[in-house]
């Protein structure tokens, strides 16, 4: 019986990853409205969609510090710059629009987290419960 061993992978199979081929991506945040959803506008359109799960991403010079490292998911679209999120911020601090004026402070973020193969897997299989990241990571490069 013969055996085949696999080789290094070639260089050009396995292509280093660069964030701007790959969809969703983080995005500036430039206003939070608090609410038993909250509602995050970024200064450029977003491609997130219903049921995607999100991370917030919120200096502490920013106001609605409480929001950071938040989770949710995305209940609605309401414009293309724009997401509803199912975070209760209602009882958190209001969002203050601020520009970094050093390269030491980071800008407020929105980010999709997970994969496109996340869920739910037992001893029956994968089980979808929405946990599910639709279109994340869609890979665009040109490469």
């Amino acid at each position: 019986m013969l055996f085949l061993q696999s080789g290094p992978i070639p260089p050009y199979n396995n292509v280093p990853i660069e964030p701007q081929f790959y969809q969703p991506s983080r995005f500036v945040v430039t206003a939070i409205t608090r609410g038993v959803t909250t509602i995050v506008t970024t200064n450029v359109n977003m491609d997130y969609v219903v049921d995607q799960q999100v991370r917030l991403l919120i200096p502490s010079y920013c106001g609605t510090y409480q929001l950071n490292e938040r989770q949710g998911y995305v209940i609605s679209i309401p414009s293309s710059n724009q997401v509803e999120i199912s975070i209760d911020s209602s009882m958190m601090d209001a969002f203050i629009t601020l520009t970094p004026n050093n390269q030491k402070l980071s800008y407020p973020q929105i980010i999709a987290i997970g994969d496109i193969s996340s869920g739910a897997i037992n001893a029956y299989g994968s089980m979808n419960l929405k946990t599910y990241i639709p279109g994340s990571f869609i890979n665009v490069s040109p490469l």
